[in-house]
């Protein structure tokens, strides 16, 4: 397979922004996830634990995955959208846990 190499002038804009908001939606999800993780380890409360790795599997994990597998491993799309979604799917089961889950 051959790669070809995009130059930024030659990018749309819709995409720029598109890589920009992937980004700027990591970035947030990591500095909200790492907020809670010092709140799980503050107050030695589990459902904040919880809530930080949902955040994290919800926002940069996917992002992380779609980098890694397009980039690393030349996956196609449908299995970088699979995992991003897999991905996404237990961000949602860990936040709902640390909401109404034992502690």
């Amino acid at each position: 397979m051959s790669r070809r190499v995009v130059r930024l002038d030659q990018v749309a804009l819709f995409e720029l922004l598109t890589v920009a908001s992937l980004f700027l939606v990591a970035a947030l999800g990591t500095v909200i996830a790492y907020q809670a993780y010092r709140g799980y380890r503050r107050n030695d409360a589990r459902s904040m634990l919880y809530l930080a790795v949902g955040l994290a599997l919800l926002t940069l994990v996917p992002f992380l995955l779609n980098v890694a597998l397009t980039t690393l491993f030349a996956a196609d799309q449908v299995v970088t959208i699979f995992a991003e979604n897999v991905s996404r799917l237990l961000g949602l089961v860990a936040i709902m846990y640390s909401l109404y889950g034992r502690h």
